[in-house]
């Protein structure tokens, strides 16, 4: 049986994961602290709209502890805790090992693929509404789970790719792999950045970005300059992602707040660099101009 590894046991992992498990795949949760702790003594509990499930015995352990090598990994940290976790993915893994990051920052599996030489990097995205509720338990608040993988260069194409979107598929989640996965990881951020950006730099909750207005504009328009952006790097989407965006966020509860905005307001370590300046880069980098993004940069980089 495939041995699948989750590393980050939060909303994204702990529901990739838990899905997978449920199915009876082989799966191991890489935690640590209170979380693990819980989910040794109690299981990993999943709370969902309509039910809710156990997952109890549950393999879980630290990256540390963790013995042998992988099959397939589920990256599912935040952007800020890649650099940390390098040094243990390369003791876990070996040239059949494949590494799947899904993180909201794009670009992420090509930057990783440096680190693994001998190893296939994909690159990967996920439609999820999920975080920790307390330790050993994930709170789903909706019932989209998809899963969005695939190779950056159709030579790296392996069977194995196709395998692990049929497991996906048997546990439960939309698994997908991608013909285009520049696009599709770019569609994702296309909508995460913008909001993070217009929601962190007015300080508001979904709502005040649903009303027509200042800030709903400012949201449409950082849209637009990742479309921009995205013709630069010759990467076409196949609808008006304005549109598609702003339906989706107007689906939100008026209360909801980013993750980004979230950890900015409680001090933490946040993925404001790869969420907002790296799109200042990069439009540097094609030479495109970004004036939304540039002046919420500037702003918030002081």
């Amino acid at each position: 049986m495939r041995k699948y590894t989750i590393i980050g046991t939060g909303g994204t992992g702990g529901a990739i994961g838990s899905y997978l498990a449920k199915a009876g795949k082989d799966v191991t949760f890489i935690a640590r602290g209170n979380n693990l702790n819980a989910m040794m003594e109690k299981g990993l509990r999943v709370i969902r709209p309509a039910d809710e499930f156990v997952i109890d015995p549950v393999k879980a352990t630290t990256l540390e502890e963790y013995q042998g090598k992988a099959d397939v990994i589920f990256v599912c940290v935040k952007g800020y805790s890649l650099e940390a976790i390098i040094p243990g993915l390369r003791r876990i893994s070996d040239s059949k090992t494949i590494i799947i990051p899904i993180l909201n920052i794009f670009g992420t599996g090509g930057d990783m693929q440096k680190h693994f030489p001998d190893t296939l990097v994909t690159d990967g995205c996920i439609y999820v509404a999920a975080q920790i509720k307390e330790p050993g338990c994930i709170q789903m608040n909706g019932d989209i789970l998809r899963v969005i993988f695939g190779v950056r260069d159709k030579s790296d194409y392996r069977e194995e790719l196709k395998e692990i979107e049929t497991d996906l598929r048997e546990s439960g989640i939309e698994g997908t792999l991608s013909d285009n996965i520049a696009r599709d990881a770019l569609l994702k951020f296309s909508y995460v950045s913008p909001q993070g950006a217009c929601g962190l730099y007015y300080g508001v909750s979904a709502g005040e970005i649903q009303k027509p207005g200042e800030i709903r504009e400012c949201f449409a328009g950082l849209i637009r300059e990742i479309d921009t952006l995205a013709k630069a790097m010759d990467i076409h989407f196949e609808e008006d992602i304005v549109r598609r965006n702003l339906a989706i966020l107007d689906s939100l509860s008026p209360s909801a707040t980013t993750s980004l905005q979230r950890d900015v307001a409680a001090g933490k370590d946040s993925e404001i660099d790869g969420l907002i300046y790296e799109v200042v880069r990069l439009a540097d980098r094609y030479g495109v101009d970004v004036p939304i993004y540039r002046k919420i940069a500037a702003t918030l980089s002081k």
